[in-house]
């Protein structure tokens, strides 16, 4: 996830740099099947299996050569589950604005199918928009401090952490992020602070009900009081989704 405060002053210069779950909890062992982690000789992003060939992430996690990993639970040990699988094609939105990431989502298509088991599975588009106060699960690898600024190496978790968290109302939501937040947006979390995505989290899944709601893009920080995490909102995308895996 990027942070705000640096997007605001570094603009597109800015790298992924804020992506953690902060108040979270160890997943239990292979329990989210679609989270991937995406690597380029360390891990920088994560990301959501939806086919056996595509992945969903962020457009700001962009690289030109990105390494698929999957079937993940702990990044630093090999535990006989995972799949490694090189990008053969990366596809961000054409209306990305990589200043105030709107449209942050991004296409990966993997150079040869994954292979479905209990853990690598596929997530599901969503077939509505999120309801406010829907509970939902965000997860990833990133920053665990509190706050992020104080963050180290020894504040990013090898072992996949998860949070439960609810989506907020839109007009909340504006109302935290005047001029920024637009429709193709969604927040979720707690406006109190203390929990949400951090630091090595964007590009990866909001997963309500068993759908694909939102990828991680971009908060004030992290975990700060009035200022929830920013999501990309699917399902404003599944036409353009659709239609990329059906082209390429």
């Amino acid at each position: 996830m990027k942070s705000l405060a640096f997007l605001l002053l570094l603009g597109a210069a800015f790298a992924a740099a804020e992506d953690k779950i902060v108040g979270g909890y160890e997943c239990p062992s292979h329990s989210v099947p679609y989270q991937v982690s995406l690597n380029a000789g360390y891990h920088f992003c994560g990301g959501s299996l939806i086919s056996s060939q595509w992945v969903v992430s962020a457009a700001h996690c962009y690289k030109s050569r990105i390494q698929v990993r999957l079937g993940e639970h702990n990044i630093a040990e090999n535990e006989g589950t995972e799949q490694w699988i090189d990008s053969a094609k990366l596809i961000k939105h054409p209306q990305y604005n990589s200043y105030n990431l709107d449209n942050d989502i991004m296409l990966i298509k993997l150079s040869r199918p994954a292979s479905l088991s209990s853990s690598v599975q596929t997530v599901a588009l969503p077939s509505r928009c999120p309801v406010a106060d829907e509970n939902c699960l965000v997860s990833g690898w990133g920053n665990i401090d509190f706050p992020a600024l104080s963050s180290s190496a020894d504040s990013f978790p090898n072992r996949l952490q998860c949070l439960r968290q609810p989506i907020i109302d839109d007009r909340i939501c504006r109302n935290a992020y005047p001029h920024i937040f637009t429709e193709n947006m969604v927040c979720s979390g707690f406006m109190h602070g203390g929990a949400s995505s951090c630091q090595g989290d964007s590009g990866g899944p909001l997963v309500c009900n068993g759908q694909l709601q939102g990828v991680v893009s971009w908060g004030y920080d992290c975990a700060m009081k009035g200022h929830p995490s920013v999501y990309a909102r699917v399902c404003r995308y599944n036409s353009w989704i659709s239609d990329v895996m059906r082209n390429n």
